[in-house]
């Protein structure tokens, strides 16, 4: 019963990501861009992502692949995989709306473009980050299979590791002193500490 009740959990969670993220994509497409880093690096990037996030847990809830590494997450892993599943959401939610229509999914410097210090982003300089890691230990915790639990957070550490140094050197080059006094005002996804 704890096994179906993680997957599904995991499941409608997807679905709500998306649902968040729908509005505020839509929206930002009719933002002009002024300077983006579509480098093969980044598609590379969000690949890894996609695939760590949805395409290896779906081929694991659809065929149950790779069998050999299923187990039983048991109510003790899938209870606080589901209360970090919906903070991770809240937190993306949250980043949303506090960038409004400087948010895009690529490295991107829209028209308009400020330093954001409100909501979410006066303690932590990368919120979607920080529910992106939220979202990735919760699925380690809900999905009963050992590497479509983890490829979450394998997938997630490449994605931050090699992407936010880029982004933060884009917004430096783009704002200057503004951003250094930011960065030094923040950390980068967990707040006091990192």
């Amino acid at each position: 019963m704890s096994i179906a009740l993680g997957q599904t959990i995991w499941l409608v969670g997807v679905i709500a990501w998306f649902v968040i993220r729908y509005p505020y994509a839509r929206r930002a497409r009719r933002t002009a861009t002024l300077r983006r880093d579509g480098t093969w690096r980044e598609g590379v990037l969000l690949a890894i992502a996609f695939l760590g996030l949805f395409a290896i847990p779906i081929l694991n809830l659809a065929t149950g692949w790779p069998r050999a590494c299923a187990y039983d997450p048991g109510y003790g892993l899938v209870v606080p995989g589901a209360a970090l599943f919906a903070f991770s959401l809240w937190l993306f939610r949250r980043s949303h709306k506090d960038l409004g229509r400087q948010w895009s999914a690529a490295l991107e410097v829209r028209e308009g473009h400020r330093v954001v210090r409100n909501g979410v982003y006066r303690t932590i300089r990368h919120p979607m980050y920080a529910s992106f890691w939220l979202w990735a230990t919760a699925q380690a915790c809900l999905l009963p299979n050992v590497v479509a639990a983890f490829s979450g957070l394998v997938a997630v550490a490449v994605l931050f590791f090699a992407r936010v140094r880029f982004e933060e050197q884009m917004m430096i080059e783009t704002f200057g002193e503004d951003y250094r006094r930011y960065m030094q005002e923040t950390k980068r996804i967990i707040p006091g500490v990192y």
